[in-house]
């Protein structure tokens, strides 16, 4: 399989390896603000977020006047992470234990939660909580909050907060920064939201102080795992008679199966029958293990057993059996394969699996990211993670092929996401930085015209939130249209880009957002930029399929790129040419506006005589002249109709069976 996106690391082992107190690079670098009230650490998934929460919450119980911690997790599942953990051996002054009364998500006790929680706050002997957002969020209902003076509330996976006013836990963190002493410590992976709501609103996230830790920072600093797969499948007709004709589902790999929710286009309406074919896919069933929910199939092949867990099951106490098990395993031989439908991605923590397979469109890039979390984790044995994304190919004669455009270009937008987040940036100075001397190494750039960060806002959002930033702009409905269509990157680049970024900082000045801006583009631009030194030992960077001499870079010249359309270049070395175009033309056909009598009358009088002159080559709907374009719209419209036809008298020659 072509990969989207294909990257090797250098196995440094910086972000695996400890200090004297046992804690890895972004734990240090954590624990280092140890002092601060409200924390946001950005930390990619198997970072040791976990952790790094660990050392701060006992740091705050013993010496900075905090009583008690209350950690909440997404899902009962991510309390795994919080379990009891030696950390004295390692160097640290504490070790991290939760009586098991008061871990709130040990399926072995679903017995009142929100009685328990309560509780913990009216006795003296424990001192760490672990719940769900959902129990936090009941309880809280119930409870001043007062009571969570001296508290430290530590939320995991973040982005599940919002500004909305409706959001039940972004309305339990602005309660208690507006009324309480609490501290508190948010953690994510993605600090960004598939609904574009913001988390949190500027002004309390100005009161945070942030650290960030890239993936490239993750992933490069690892010792087993030296590369990372992304691509994308495509598929016509049924997503399982797609599994069962191809070699997308590698049993020999350590994978997790995602199949798609139960409304989604890709789906068949029946997840369980969906899962019962994955396994017929992966072998026949030859043992189940009832106590732990594990089915042993036999691979047909060579008749090797394959351990397969079902998470898809709704029944609660088969389901938190299957978590219980799930929760204690601790070997790599214990599962093989993991098919689920809304679990098992964010926070879920196996650390051998290779294949994240996930079948359909996700609608955010932020599910996106955290699947591919899933994989990506760093163990001995593992030097390849893939993450595939299984879609259905767009037809010009679906009804609703408007769906399949917006799912293309959700497709389209993760895979250039996911290369910048994964990529190491580059270090941008203005003339007069590098006049004014100061270091700089290989990847740092002189751009004429930059303009220096000036304000500590700007300086901090470059720092910390420009990933996050990045994401939010790809997202917005009127950058995925650009990208679509033949918007000038003049426009995408002065017009639209600083109208996301004054939504996301309202507070911000006009020069403020110029200079956030400018680093945005560029960064965006210059992602994974190739360096080529000339004979005469000049630099080039090739930016948008063209070499530039280094020397000669300028805003001037970084606006005139179009910052996105590396997409499609990406997209059509893993496609054959007939999807991409099918696709090029699905999405060029929901712009068009012409009527069916115009297309009639230039199909049968401009188009032959355009096609003659031409030497019988068609017109291009991506042709920079606005006539071309229009003979190319008339041709789509008139073969739509000629195929939605066709189907039609199938269908009804075949009794409505078709």
């Amino acid at each position: 399989m072509n990969n989207i996106v294909d990257i090797k690391y250098d196995r440094m082992g910086t972000s695996s390896s400890t200090n004297a107190l046992g804690m890895r690079e972004m734990q240090a670098m954590t624990y280092e603000v140890r002092e601060q009230q409200y924390l946001l650490i950005k930390a990619p998934p198997a970072s040791g977020k976990s952790r790094a929460l660990m050392f701060l919450a006992l740091d705050k119980l013993a010496h900075q006047g905090i009583k008690r911690v209350v950690v909440a997790v997404p899902e009962k599942s991510i309390g795994r992470s919080f379990a009891n953990t030696d950390l004295r051996k390692y160097g640290f002054f504490a070790d991290w234990r939760v009586a098991p009364y008061f871990n709130l998500c040990d399926v072995t006790n679903e017995k009142n939660k929100t009685d328990r929680f309560k509780e913990f706050f009216n006795q003296h002997t424990a001192r760490i909580l672990v719940c769900t957002h959902a129990t936090l969020r009941f309880a809280m209902k119930e409870m001043a909050d007062e009571a969570f003076n001296d508290t430290l509330l530590a939320i995991d996976e973040f982005h599940h907060a919002s500004a909305d006013a409706e959001s039940g836990l972004g309305d339990v963190v602005r309660r208690l920064m507006a009324g309480t002493s609490a501290h508190l410590v948010a953690m994510t992976g993605s600090y960004f939201r598939g609904d574009g709501v913001p988390v949190l609103r500027p002004e309390d996230e100005d009161r945070f102080h942030r650290v960030t830790y890239n993936y490239y920072q993750q992933l490069n600093g690892y010792k087993y795992l030296k590369s990372l797969g992304i691509g994308y499948h495509f598929y016509q007709g049924q997503y399982l008679r797609a599994l069962a004709d191809t070699t997308l589902l590698d049993t020999d790999k350590k994978t997790i199966v995602h199949i798609p929710s139960v409304n989604s286009r890709a789906a068949t309406g029946d997840k369980y029958d969906e899962v019962q074919q994955i396994m017929d896919i992966i072998g026949d069933k030859v043992d189940t293990d009832y106590e732990n929910g594990v089915y042993t199939l036999k691979r047909r092949s060579d008749g090797k057993l394959i351990k397969v867990v079902d998470l898809v099951e709704d029944d609660a106490n088969e389901r938190n059996r299957v978590q219980s098990f799930l929760q204690r395993m601790s070997g790599r031989d214990a599962v093989d394969i993991i098919i689920a439908l809304g679990t098992a991605k964010e926070g879920f923590d196996w650390q051998w699996c290779e294949h994240c397979l996930t079948i359909g469109v996700r609608g955010s890039l932020t599910e996106v990211v955290q699947i591919i979390g899933r994989c990506t984790r760093d163990c001995e044995g593992k030097e390849h993670a893939q993450f595939t994304n299984l879609i259905a190919a767009p037809e010009a004669a679906q009804d609703r092929v408007e769906v399949a455009v917006n799912d293309m270009l959700k497709a389209i937008t993760a895979s250039l996401l996911m290369e910048q987040v994964m990529a190491p940036s580059w270090k941008f100075r203005t003339s007069r930085e590098e006049a004014e001397g100061g270091e700089g190494d290989r990847r740092t750039l002189v751009i004429e015209g930059l303009k220096p960060l000036s304000t500590e806002k700007t300086r901090h959002i470059v720092a910390s939130d420009l990933d996050d930033l990045k994401a939010t702009i790809l997202q917005n409905d009127m950058i995925v249209k650009a990208m679509g269509g033949n918007t000038p990157p003049e426009v995408i680049n002065n017009v639209l880009i600083p109208k996301i970024i004054k939504e996301k900082y309202p507070e911000c000045t006009d020069d403020e957002l110029e200079e956030v801006r400018q680093h945005v583009i560029l960064d965006t631009i210059t992602k994974g930029g190739e360096v080529v030194v000339g004979g005469d030992g000049t630099r080039f960077l090739k930016l948008s399929n063209r070499f530039v001499n280094i020397d000669q870079l300028s805003i001037k010249l970084i606006d005139t790129i179009n910052p996105f359309q590396r997409a499609y270049e990406i997209m059509s070395k893993s496609v054959t040419a007939p999807v991409l175009k099918i696709i090029q033309d699905t999405i060029a056909e929901q712009r068009m506006s012409i009527t069916k009598e115009e297309a009639v009358v230039l199909f049968r009088s401009e188009i032959p005589a355009y096609m003659e002159k031409s030497g019988g080559k068609l017109p291009e709907p991506t042709d920079p002249n606005p006539q071309v374009r229009r003979l190319a719209e008339a041709i789509a419209f008139v073969r739509n109709e000629k195929i939605r036809h066709m189907m039609k008298m199938t269908y009804e020659k075949e009794g409505g069976n078709a």
